[in-house]
Parts: structure tokens; sequence; C-alpha cells
């Protein structure tokens, strides 16, 4: 399928669900070496929220449903996480106001606004040490691929997220709880960015099982 639907946004959300919550000790686990030891929690209970939300919206816009994600995941995921995923979602919304379905370039225009929300609302940039470290290369790599097909972008999308945490492990944290470790924010992936490489992977796997 080369088209992204509001079939496929609501696949999205479900898929999102069960795997943050398979995921969730995992994350759970390095957000115990920099945080709160919560986002593995919060992010299952967001999507979980957010995939019985969206369920019976197949006949609404996508505008409509990135939007209702936005709130649920804003009022049901705690922490910084839940206005930040929020931030990106709701401004995908604005995008995809009143359309069925995206291209692969309309896509990347919808999700690369809300990376751009992401960054003006949690103010962090590149090399932070945070979900942007992410969020960036996978945009980046999506760009490259966007006037072609949806699967061969979201797989590059996905491997740009995936070198992106990667990037993260060496870095000093400057944002968020994590920042007040110093060096002791070394070595450890950040919470964030792990997400995002979920948030990317089930994506381009939704596409393909669509």
């Amino acid at each position: 399928m080369e088209e992204f639907t509001t079939e496929t946004l609501i696949s999205w959300c479900r898929k999102l669900a069960d795997t943050y919550q398979q995921k969730k000790d995992e994350l759970t686990e390095l957000d115990r070496q920099v945080g709160d030891a919560d986002h593995g929690l919060n992010m299952a209970r967001g999507f979980t929220a957010v995939a019985t939300k969206v369920g019976g919206m197949e006949d609404k816009d996508l505008g409509t449903v990135f939007k209702t994600i936005a709130m649920t995941l804003i009022s049901t995921v705690g922490g910084a996480s839940g206005p930040l995923y929020g931030s990106l979602f709701l401004q995908a919304a604005v995008k995809a106001n009143g359309k069925n379905t995206l291209n692969t370039a309309g896509l990347y225009d919808a999700l690369n606004a809300g990376v751009q929300n992401v960054m003006a609302r949690g103010k962090a940039v590149k090399g932070d040490k945070t979900m942007v470290d992410a969020l960036l290369p996978a945009m980046e790599a999506f760009d490259k691929a966007k006037d072609g097909k949806l699967t061969v972008a979201l797989d590059e999308a996905r491997k740009g997220a995936e070198q992106g945490a990667q990037s993260t492990v060496p870095l000093i944290a400057k944002k968020g709880r994590a920042s007040y470790l110093g060096e002791r924010s070394k070595d450890y992936m950040d919470p964030g960015a792990a997400s995002t490489v979920i948030l990317f992977d089930t994506l381009y796997q939704t596409v393909i099982d669509n």
C-alpha cells in the first residue's frame, strides 16, 4: 500500500499500544538509569488509551484522528512525554486536516511539522540527548526518500531513528531530569529516543502489513 489512510493511522495506534506494552520493561529500565523509571509504563498506558479512543473512527478524516491521538496522549501520559508526543500528533493534525489519504510526501509534511513542534515545545536540539536525536535523523532520511514509495521512505526513516537513538548513548544529557546527572547520564540510550525508534519501526510495519 502506498497511501497513508485513516485506517492505516488507526492500525498504527493499535500496533503501538501492543508494542509499547511489550517493550514497557525495556523502556522503564532505560529510564531508571537517567529518569523516573516510568517512561515505559507511561507510553504503554498512553497508547492503550489512544487505541481505545480511536477505535471506530475509520469514517473520520486524518486530521480528526491525529488530534484525538494528541489530546489523549496529553491527558494520559505522565511527565514530559505526554505533551511532547502530543505536540507531534497535534501539529500533524493541522497538516492532515480534512484529508482521508496522504501520499509519501504528504505524510512527511505532516510528521515533519510535528517534529518541529516537538523541538519548539521542548526547546531541544540535536545532541541534547532527547527524543529529538532520533526524530531529526528519521525525518532527514524520510525527506530524502519522500518522492518515492511510502514503504521505502518509512524504511529509511526507521533506520534514521535507530541510528539517531544509538548516537545518544555516549552523550551527556542537556535537557530534562537526566541533565541533573551530568557525566552519569553517559553510556545509556535516551528513553525518549528509544520510544521514538518504536514509533517509526511500528509505522513501517503497519504500512507493510496493510
